[in-house]
Order: C-alpha cells, then sequence, then structure tokens
C-alpha cells in the first residue's frame, strides 16, 4: 500500500510539474514527441500530456476489453488526484430502489445551510467510470457552486440497456424528490448535471420528466454527446488524437444503442432529435479540442430556437473529459471552478 501511495504521488507530481515549466519549454517538449497532429490553440500542459500519452500507445478510452478499460481508466484517474479537495461533508450511502441498491456521494459545501442539490451523473461513454473516478470533479463543483451535489453510481452498459440504465436514473431523481427532507434543500431546487455520457442522461432526463411535478430547475451539460446519428466537422478534425477517438464512439455505439436495439436518432439515447420546447433551463459547456464540440454547440442553438433559456459556454483551449484533469492542469482547475461558478448564478 505504501509503495502504491508513493507511485500515485510520483504520478501526480511529474504530471503536475508540466504547469509550472516556461510556455517555450512546453513547445519543445511537445515538439520532441514527434505526434502526427498539431494544435496551437490547445492548453500547452494539456498538448503535452497527451502527446505523451499518444507516444505510450495510447488510442482510446475503450477497447474491446470493457473490464480491462474500466481498470485502466480508474487507474488512470487514481493517478492524477492526489489530494482531493476538502469539504465541510462527503458521505457515501445508498438508494433503495426496485430491484436494486444504488450507490451514491454526498457533498455538501455548508452542512448547516439550505441549498440547491445538483444531481451528477458521470460520464464515461456509459461503460466506464463510478464515483471515485469523478469525485474530485463533484468536489469541485459542489465547493464552488455552493450547491450540494448528489454523485450517482448508475449500472453500465453493456450489462443493461440504454432503457433499462435511464429507468435507473430516473427512479433515482424522484426517490431523491420524494426524499428531499433528508436533506437541506432550498424548496424544490433539483438540479441535474453530468459530462459526457452523463450529459446525454442529464438532458435525457429532463426531456422526460419536463411536464412533471418532479421536474429538474436547470441542467448543466458538460461536453455532452447528443446525437449518435450524425457526424460533425469536429468529429473529423479530432478523431484520431487526444482524450477521445473515433474508436471510442463505435464502441459506445455499439454497447450502448445498438445492443439495446435502438435506432441511431432515437430521441432516448440521441435527445437533439426529441421535442426540445418546455425542457429545463440549460448551461451547455463545450471543449474547443473535442469531437463532440459541434453536437454540442448545435444542440445549444436547438434548445434556444425552441425557446428554452440556455447560457452555452465554449472553452476553445480546452479537450475533451477535461473537469477530470484538474490536479495536473491548472487551466483545467480554472475552468472547472468557473463553470461551477457561473452555474450558481445561473440557477438564481
Amino acid at each position: 500500500m505504501m509503495l502504491e501511495q508513493i507511485w500515485k504521488k510520483r504520478t501526480a507530481l511529474l504530471a503536475q510539474g508540466l504547469d509550472y515549466l516556461p510556455e517555450n519549454l512546453k513547445q519543445q517538449l511537445y515538439r520532441s514527441m514527434d505526434v502526427p497532429w498539431d494544435y496551437p490553440e490547445l492548453d500547452p500542459t494539456l498538448k503535452c500530456l497527451m502527446a505523451y500519452q499518444y507516444r505510450q500507445g495510447y488510442r482510446g478510452l475503450i477497447s474491446s476489453d470493457v473490464q480491462k478499460s474500466r481498470e485502466n481508466f480508474a487507474k488512470s484517474i487514481r493517478e492524477v488526484v492526489y489530494r482531493p479537495t476538502q469539504l465541510a461533508w462527503v458521505q457515501d450511502f445508498s438508494l433503495s430502489l426496485n430491484h436494486r441498491v444504488l450507490p451514491v456521494r454526498y457533498y455538501h459545501p455548508f452542512p448547516q445551510q439550505a441549498c440547491p442539490m445538483i444531481v451528477f451523473f458521470h460520464g464515461g461513454g456509459f461503460i466506464l467510470g463510478n464515483l471515485d473516478t469523478h469525485d474530485e470533479a463533484c468536489r469541485i463543483l459542489a465547493k464552488y457552486s455552493g450547491c450540494q451535489v448528489l454523485n450517482i453510481d448508475y449500472p453500465l452498459a453493456p450489462e443493461v440497456t440504454a432503457q433499462q440504465m435511464l429507468d435507473t436514473c430516473e427512479m433515482a431523481w424522484h426517490w431523491i424528490w420524494q426524499h428531499q427532507d433528508r436533506f437541506n434543500i432550498q424548496p424544490n431546487a433539483i438540479a441535474v448535471a453530468g459530462d459526457s455520457a452523463g450529459a446525454n442522461i442529464s438532458t435525457v432526463l429532463a426531456q422526460r420528466l419536463k411536464q412533471h411535478l418532479h421536474a429538474p430547475i436547470a441542467q448543466l451539460l458538460i461536453y455532452p454527446t447528443v446525437d449518435f446519428k450524425s457526424r460533425y466537422p469536429s468529429f473529423f478534425k479530432y478523431k484520431a488524437g487526444l482524450l477521445l477517438t473515433e474508436g471510442d464512439v463505435d464502441q459506445v455505439t455499439q454497447h450502448y444503442v445498438l445492443n439495446s436495439q435502438l435506432e441511431l436518432d432515437d430521441p432516448l439515447v440521441s435527445p437533439i432529435y426529441a421535442q426540445l420546447d418546455h425542457s429545463a433551463s440549460c448551461f451547455l459547456v463545450t471543449a474547443g479540442h473535442d469531437i463532440l464540440h459541434d453536437e454540442g454547440a448545435h444542440y445549444a442553438q436547438l434548445l434556444q430556437q425552441a425557446n428554452v433559456k440556455v447560457c452555452h459556454r465554449n472553452y476553445a483551449h480546452q479537450l475533451h473529459g477535461f473537469i477530470n484533469l484538474t490536479s495536473v492542469s491548472y487551466q483545467s482547475k480554472k475552468d472547472w471552478i468557473e463553470i461551477s461558478q457561473l452555474f450558481k448564478q445561473f440557477l438564481n
């Protein structure tokens, strides 16, 4: 255990050290790795990290071995998060749902104060991720939004279908509404949030619940995947490098959509094709260097056209997954803190 902790600290410190290098040295380091792409606007620290990752043989998050992919993703997060953000209250417990017990992690920055609740669904292509992989992201969100956060450990594909996954997430949502007295929530002030696949789940839930008494007051979507049918220019620009690749999208499409016997444009998995009017107000974040950038931006436009209140923030220097890189990138941490603060204003 001690050796594992030492190695974990060493890996994190090496990655964090990049942030302290002068910009010209970062550029030299990047050029020395001779990768087959160059993105001048990408944050230099992340550009070096992605180039190093590429030189080490990285070609995507999800391989044909799902279990190994989950282990690798969890390990990569553990290696870069050494000192978690401190909060007044962090607690693990479980929700008792129909035929399932669902683990959750609860964060509260001010346990004695009433404040809104953010129900968070993690990213990972509907296949990867858990409470630990997005623990630091949720800690920062809670601290700087001033909101409670409930991180949901929903069941993953391919063990469950898209329909089963969404039904479970909706049951979790209703459980939270029905047990508001367990939390110090401002009256009916419950928002939904997520990154990537979790953002997809969040906005699908918002659509399913929009006519319901338990509808979310707002949705926070971080680089969402919303369209399995179409391919946008950003997909072709970034499909081969950086964090999320064409191969990842293919794996997710097979395991989440096709194995669930759904069409690619079914609103259950591609919410961009749903009736968008009367949806919850939406704060939507895109990353400039992301294969999902264009579909997220297009979704924001369609929501606006449907008279939904929308705030779209694009972080041109960022890549997919940056809220998981806050421990090794000062810029990523700064951006995620800013998003958390802006979302609190958006709720108000």
